[in-house]
């Protein structure tokens, strides 16, 4: 029998092995992102512009659909193993990537690279619950959700740079060295026991939801784009997706150890922080999908300063996600987080679609500054609420189904904008370009610059009237994340880990940590016996 201590400070390993976690986060959330503005020089030299879509699209339907596998498995049978394989694969993949030969290879390695990605991402925030207590964990969790929004700013800065300045396979390539030394840190620190699994693994659930997963991607992917709504393609896949789905509802139902349980559905906290997962992924990557190209057309900067312009949306998340992180462990409290932060964010849209041809860029920065702001109020916070609310054996099923559904968000709503800012804006240069439309698919920031002063106001005009007023449209959506918020259960922290009873012990002396107290119901600790 082990005596119960109080969960103490972390000892320094928990700081290398949240170094390890960090990295490969911040790995995979920019292989999301910086392929984009790498891309036409990559589909160019790899003679593949009839593919290009499946270059983000391959990398993205492998971090969606694997989400749920790893965090299943790491529930059934311990999460170091499948963590280090989970950084192999993408360190597999990335390597593969550079040397491709042709683009139909380049799109396989880069859905290797995605099925490690995918663990990468949901390891790091199940191992962080392995060995830090909720009650701790939030000043841990924060740096993690601030990961994605950072990502999403200098993905797309650091794809340029390295295709500019050496060369596009250094875009794979730079992941190398720095996943080499995450995987031996890893190696070396972590300590996790494996866990015995006598349950049958749910290969019948996670084969039809990822049918179901890669449905829904191709549909928000090609529908309006490569193929019209109305298409037997698209309608093919949407009515595919549907049936994948119920199937997977009843496999589920009577699965002894379901992929995603749907008791779930029945928990008060999985249910608000999914809802607000898929809201804030649609709002946010909607946002920012279109947000530089409206900056190169409307202000004539390139794409490096149209990134380098929403860094404020960089800084007010960092400052804000590390602030409630920090306002959590003190004060143990976090529903009110989420419903500030949507309403923040709701103010950001609001600001944003106020923009003209005429406001300042120092104006633009102040906006997605706040909008930044609002989302790191709340982003991690979610995650965490989550793992608190469920037993110990659930985290990993827990967090993997909070983030695919942040990331099927993330893909319905930069595809629902694309689609409606693409319509708009052909719509707009039809009339601004007047008798030669045509040249509207081949415009860039310095084509217009060189046109006549009229016919460049009318362009710029244009990208405004297409993409503000969505912006406006958006508010709504957030509020009606407030709302959602609203009913979070403000469950009170747990003070143990989420490592089952007889292993804690071994683990936090492993750790560095001293052996926490035995997890009672979620949201509460009794004493070991």
């Amino acid at each position: 029998m082990t005596t119960a201590r109080p969960a103490e400070e972390p000892g320094p390993r928990i700081g290398w092995i949240f170094a390890s976690l960090v990295l490969v986060m911040l790995l995979a959330s920019l292989d999301q992102t910086v392929v984009g503005t790498a891309l036409p020089t990559i589909v160019g030299e790899l003679h593949g512009l009839e593919h290009m879509s499946w270059a983000v699209t391959a990398y993205t339907l492998a971090l969606t659909i694997a989400m749920p596998v790893y965090g299943k498995l790491g529930d059934l049978v311990g999460r170091k193993r499948l963590f280090l394989v989970a950084i192999a694969l993408f360190l597999l993949g990335s390597a593969l990537a550079g040397f491709s030969q042709d683009m139909l290879q380049f799109i396989g390695f880069r859905f290797l690279q995605g099925l490690g990605g995918s663990g990468l991402l949901i390891m790091s925030q199940t191992i962080v619950a392995d060995v830090v207590p909720p009650a701790d964990r939030a000043k841990f969790m924060a740096p993690l959700g601030a990961v994605f929004g950072v990502s999403a700013v200098v993905g797309p800065l650091l794809g340029g740079w390295l295709t500019d300045a050496v060369d596009w396979r250094w875009v794979f390539w730079v992941n190398l060295p720095l996943g080499l030394v995450a995987l031996a840190v890893a190696a070396l620190t972590i300590r996790l026991p494996r866990r015995r699994n006598t349950s049958p693994v749910d290969y019948a659930g996670m084969a039809l939801l990822a049918l179901a997963t890669t449905g829904l991607v191709l549909v928000t992917s090609w529908g309006g784009t490569q193929y019209a709504w109305s298409s037997a393609t698209v309608l093919g896949l949407a009515a595919g997706t549907v049936v994948a789905a119920v199937a997977f509802v009843l496999v589920e139902r009577r699965s002894p150890e379901p992929v995603i349980p749907m008791r779930f559905f029945r928990n008060r906290t999985f249910v608000v922080t999914t809802l607000l997962a898929l809201i804030v992924g649609a709002g946010l990557m909607g946002a920012l999908a279109y947000l530089p190209t409206y900056l190169q057309m409307t202000y004539g900067v390139d794409a490096t300063e149209s990134g380098l312009l929403l860094l404020p949306m960089v800084a007010g998340l960092l400052v804000t996600s590390i602030g409630s992180g920090a306002v959590v462990t003190r004060t143990g409290r976090y529903r009110a987080l989420p419903v500030a932060g949507t309403l923040v964010a709701a103010l950001a849209m609001f600001l944003l679609s106020t923009l003209t041809v005429d406001t300042s860029l120092v104006l633009v920065c102040l906006y997605v500054a706040v909008l930044g702001a609002g989302i790191g109020t709340f982003m991690q916070i979610l995650v965490l609420a989550v793992q608190n609310a469920v037993g110990p054996r659930e985290i990993g099923t827990a967090t993997s189904s909070n983030n695919l559904f942040r990331e099927l968000g993330v893909t319905v709503g930069a595809a629902a904008l694309g689609t409606v800012f693409s319509h708009r804006l052909a719509e707009r240069l039809g009339g601004a370009l007047g008798a030669s439309p045509d040249g509207a698919s081949s415009l860039t920031p310095a084509v217009v610059t060189s046109l006549p002063a009229e016919v460049a106001r009318g362009v710029v005009n244009a990208y405004a009237d297409a993409l503000v007023p969505m912006f406006l449209w958006l508010v709504p959506m957030f509020l009606v994340g407030t709302v959602i918020a609203f009913f979070l259960p403000e469950v009170p922290l747990a003070t143990t880990t989420a490592l089952g009873e007889g292993e804690a012990d071994a683990a936090a002396e492993e750790a560095g940590t001293v052996p926490p107290q035995a997890p009672g119901p979620a949201g509460s600790a009794v004493p070991a016996p």
